[in-house]
Order: C-alpha cells, then sequence, then structure tokens
C-alpha cells in the first residue's frame, strides 16, 4: 500500500468510526445493516483495510450520513464525489426554483420561506415582510439568516411575547441539526445566538402572553397592538441527489388560532 493509499484508509475509517459513534451504532450491528463483518468494519475503522466505493456508500446510507459528508467521505478514501453541488441559481434547477416560489406564494396569506443548511433565507412569501417590521437593516442584509432575525435582540425576539420558549424550541432544534449534520458553520451560528442577551422583561422576570392550549408550541408575535400566534412546519426533499436540493428546507407559519388567520386574511388577503 502506498503512503498516499494508507493515508486515505486512515482519513477515511477515522470518519466512519466518528459517524458510528455519533449514531450510537455497534460494529457489528453497523456490519449487519451493511452486509459486511464486524472484522472487516474494525479493519476500515482502524485504517488496516481500504473500503471500496460501494462499502463507504452503503455506510453512510446506513449510518444517515448527510450527503455532503457522504462526499467528504469518498474523498477521504480516495474516489470522486458522487453527489453534485449545484448552484441554486443555476438552469439546471430552474424547474426546481419555479416550483419553490409556487409553494410560497400558495401559502400566502400565511408566511413561507426557504433556508439552507445554515437557515440562510433563500427565497421568501409577501407574508414574511409582516414580521419584519422595525428589524434594523443590519439584519435584513443578505443572506438574511433566520436564526440571527429572531434570536438577535434588535431583531423579533423583543416582539416575541413567549420568547424563552420559542428560543429554547429553536436551540433545541439546531443542537439537533448539528448532531445530525456535524456542520461546523451551523455550530458556530449556534454558538454566536445563542449567546444574545435577551431583550428587557423576556428574562422570565416580566409579563408574557398565557401559554393556551395549543396543538403546538406557538410563536406568539406582537405585530401593531395585535398579537399573532404562528406553529411551525418544516418540510425537506425525501430523495434528493444534489447537496444543495438535499440541504434545503422550506418552513412554514401557520396560523394557530383563528384571530391570528383572520388578521393575516384582512391584512394581507
Amino acid at each position: 500500500m502506498t503512503a498516499a493509499a494508507r493515508k486515505n484508509t486512515s482519513e477515511v475509517g477515522a470518519l466512519l468510526r466518528g459517524w458510528r459513534e455519533r449514531r450510537r451504532v455497534s460494529q457489528l450491528e453497523l456490519a449487519l445493516r451493511a452486509d459486511s463483518s464486524a472484522r472487516h468494519i474494525s479493519f476500515v475503522e482502524t485504517g488496516r483495510s481500504r473500503p471500496s466505493q460501494d462499502l463507504v456508500l452503503r455506510l453512510a446510507e446506513h449510518l444517515d450520513v448527510p450527503m455532503r459528508e457522504r462526499n467528504a467521505l469518498l474523498l477521504a478514501a480516495g474516489y470522486a464525489p458522487r453527489f453534485k453541488e449545484t448552484p441554486l441559481d443555476d438552469p439546471s434547477l430552474g424547474v426546481l426554483r419555479e416550483g419553490l416560489e409556487t409553494l410560497l406564494r400558495g401559502y400566502e396569506p400565511y408566511p413561507a420561506f426557504v433556508v439552507d443548511a445554515t437557515f440562510n433565507v433563500i427565497a421568501a412569501n409577501g407574508a414574511i415582510a409582516l414580521l419584519m417590521t422595525s428589524a434594523p437593516a443590519h439584519l435584513l442584509t443578505e443572506p438574511l439568516n433566520a436564526m440571527r432575525l429572531t434570536l438577535h435582540p434588535e431583531g423579533l425576539a423583543p416582539r416575541i411575547r413567549n420568547l424563552p420558549e420559542w428560543r429554547g424550541h429553536l436551540l433545541a432544534q439546531m443542537e439537533q441539526q448539528i448532531a445530525l449534520t456535524g456542520s461546523q458553520p451551523l455550530r458556530e451560528l449556534y454558538e454566536e445566538v445563542s449567546a444574545y442577551p435577551l431583550p428587557p422583561g423576556a428574562d422570565g422576570d416580566g409579563p408574557v402572553a398565557p401559554l393556551l392550549p395549543y396543538f403546538a408550541l406557538p410563536m406568539v408575535i406582537e405585530h401593531e397592538g395585535h398579537l399573532l400566534s404562528f406553529v411551525s412546519s418544516i418540510s425537506t426533499f425525501n430523495t434528493p441527489l444534489d447537496v444543495t436540493v438535499a440541504e434545503l428546507a422550506v418552513e412554514t407559519l401557520l396560523p394557530a388560532d383563528p384571530a391570528t388567520a383572520k388578521y393575516l386574511q384582512d391584512a394581507l388577503g
């Protein structure tokens, strides 16, 4: 084995071991899932054996490794990446963009937007502007980031009447994504937004909106003297074959009560 091959074998083995441990799967269990043997998995992880391209992909699939990181595993093993990463403005994704825009318009007058893997807003419908009232320019410059805009003390945070609960939900969502993807950019974003100070009155000592028996935790936000309540729904593509598409998510904010639905219909309908 050449020095380069040994280096590749060692790198991919360490990466695979990291993903297996992150998923809390034993070598034997992974071997059974991937139609291999625990001995071979052990040899791969310790750098004693170089996995085939097919085995790398099988192991990645059974470990639920994100598509971007599957390419990284293949490169570490000395193979070419399998999955393309096409810019969203590429002509080949024109039908996808049109479909997303149609979907976003279809949700109006309810807010809806598309984010990437680090919660940068890729597209949004007109109803989103309703929530961004009074947000400063530095939070609205591209790339507009949904987490920064929501949790920054100059953003939406001062108007969110149940901020401790909603903030906890968003941070838990980010923690879950970090555990799933191991994304360093997402971890850096988490460290940034989790360190934002709470606005005055949002630390649990001041008055907050009562949490009614909703069917899901709502975001209760004030807008021009009205309390609006939204529940969030997130959709992703089930069978992506492109890294860009795999990392897109459509988030919709649906009314959590009749008063919010009526207000949006009157204001935007």
